[in-house]
């Protein structure tokens, strides 16, 4: 047992807690959310680290042995998304500093943002299905605030939707689990598992797979529930854009991920070949979203859906090189999105428009900027060898391997139109005449997008050093494939 893997959770939780206390003072409330983050990145690298030489990580809080007790896990795929969150909201938090505005720093930006850490690291690392929900809650009060805050008429009637829909999911959410619990008995994740496959996955669970499929959907953003999520992720302003962009639809993602591979894996030729379809139909409707909008923010948000079927396809194979891919492909798209969304909010700081038809010509003021952004998109696309292109093509190759040709064309195809609608931003926004703008500064433009590189850097050494990573993510898949290396470790069998 170590206490590490709970340092993710108590940090930002303790730094929000102090910055409610010195909201006035923007400067400090800066300092001490930079140092804090960079604290919650290094405890993440060490869990990395021990997990990788040491195996799974477990803590039971209050000394209640599992599975009584509750539970926190950390396994290499929960360690690595909680150190991508981690490394994301500090580059979010650093372009904020000169993007977000005095008003909303005063107005408790930075607590809810570590609050909102403490929301995503915690759902990634409960061992606990009823703490699952309470850190979505957590997760999803803190985006409730960051969404609304400013009080523009958008943001207040996105606001409304988005917590509605959540409140409807939160509501199924807790029904599932009840439901669940009724039938096994326990909460613990582990000890979930162990009983469902004692019984085999009767018909009663299978029911309340396709329930928690619906819930996790909603809040992952699949077809047809993602209705909400062009809507609500418009409204904000960039860097809490970026946050929901990488983030959000992330941990629906985990969690079906997590479900799907833990609990329900007896009869996938029903539950699996549902989440296949969705996913199929999620790329679809996300690639005609993505090339039929001219708004540069619209354009990137239809390619999280996009991301989302890719993702969840590979996870609905249950192929191990596929499951691989999946984990690889999703802290991909969790980078290069918040890169997109941070760059193209330089754009739009620039131009003053989201409009493609009203931009044109910024690669010749700002060439760093025009370069950037089509090495970001290129590494969207799945361009070799960068970042994209290495886990399709393990989702290609374990989708192959389990005959799921259709899906497989699916992807292939939506590589191509994911290239045409990031290009299309290049050629209309960057290249072409250029224009007159009244946007910021050159300096104050250049400050945003040296932050925002930081994350296309990290893409490209995440692509050219797939080889060196590839043995951290093949434990995460083991895991996945084994659930009983996941049980063993907390139940202690």
């Amino acid at each position: 047992m170590t206490n590490l893997l709970i340092l993710p959770i108590l940090i930002p939780l303790f730094t929000a807690i102090i910055l409610m206390f010195v909201s006035k003072y923007v400067k400090v409330q800066r300092g001490i959310s930079a140092i804090s983050t960079l604290a919650t990145i290094a405890a993440s690298l060490v869990l990395i680290y021990t997990i990788s030489n040491d195996g799974i990580q477990t803590i039971n809080l209050g000394s209640w042995v599992a599975p009584f007790g509750i539970t926190l896990v950390s396994d290499m795929l929960s360690a690595l998304l909680v150190t991508t969150t981690s490394i994301i909201t500090l580059v979010v938090l650093l372009y904020s500093f000169k993007s977000i505005g005095a008003d909303r720093e005063r107005f408790y930006y930075y607590p809810v943002v570590q609050f909102l850490m403490v929301g995503v690291n915690g759902a990634f690392t409960t061992g606990d299905i009823f703490n699952l929900f309470v850190f979505f809650e957590v997760m999803l009060m803190s985006s409730y605030v960051l969404l609304v805050l400013g009080g523009t008429k958008a943001q207040l009637r996105e606001g409304i939707k988005y917590i509605l829909v959540n409140v409807i999911s939160s509501a199924l959410f807790v029904i599932a689990v009840a439901y669940l619990y009724s039938v096994v008995g326990t909460l613990n994740m582990a000890d979930i598992s162990r009983k469902i496959a004692d019984v085999n996955q009767p018909g009663i669970l299978t029911a309340i797979a396709i329930m928690f499929l619906l819930v996790f959907g909603l809040k992952g953003a699949i077809f047809p529930l993602y209705f909400w999520l062009p809507g609500s992720y418009y409204a904000p302003p960039t860097p809490v854009l970026a946050l929901f962009g990488a983030l959000l639809t992330k941990v629906g993602i985990y969690s079906i991920l997590r479900t799907y591979t833990l609990f329900f894996y007896h009869d996938i030729g029903y539950t699996h070949e549902i989440l296949s379809m969705l996913a199929i139909l999620t790329i679809v409707l996300g690639c005609i979203g993505a090339i039929a909008y001219w708004d540069v923010k619209k354009i990137i948000i239809y390619n999280i859906i996009i991301a989302v079927g890719v993702i969840l396809f590979g996870v609905s194979t249950m192929n191990p090189e596929a499951l691989e891919g999946a984990i690889y492909y999703l802290v991909h798209d969790m980078i290069i999105k918040a890169a997109l969304f941070l760059l193209v909010g330089v754009m739009i700081a620039i131009t003053g428009t989201t409009d493609l038809k009203k931009m044109g010509g910024l690669i010749k003021e700002y060439p760093w900027l025009g370069w950037t952004f089509l090495v970001a998109a290129f590494s969207l696309a799945g361009i070799p060898p960068l970042s994209g292109f290495i886990g399709k093509l393990l989702i290609l190759r374990g989708s192959f391997a389990a005959e799921a040709y259709v899906g497989a064309g699916v992807i292939l195809a939506s590589s191509l139109l994911v290239l045409y609608s990031v290009i299309k931003i290049f050629l209309n926004g960057i290249w072409g005449a250029p224009k007159e703008y009244t946007g910021v500064s050159k300096g104050h433009a250049r400050y945003l997008w040296m932050t925002s590189a930081l994350l296309v850097v990290l893409a490209v050494c995440y692509g050219f050093g797939a080889e060196a990573v590839r043995p951290l993510f093949s434990q995460a898949a083991e895991v996945l494939v084994n659930p009983n290396l996941y049980i063993d470790a907390v139940l202690k069998e």
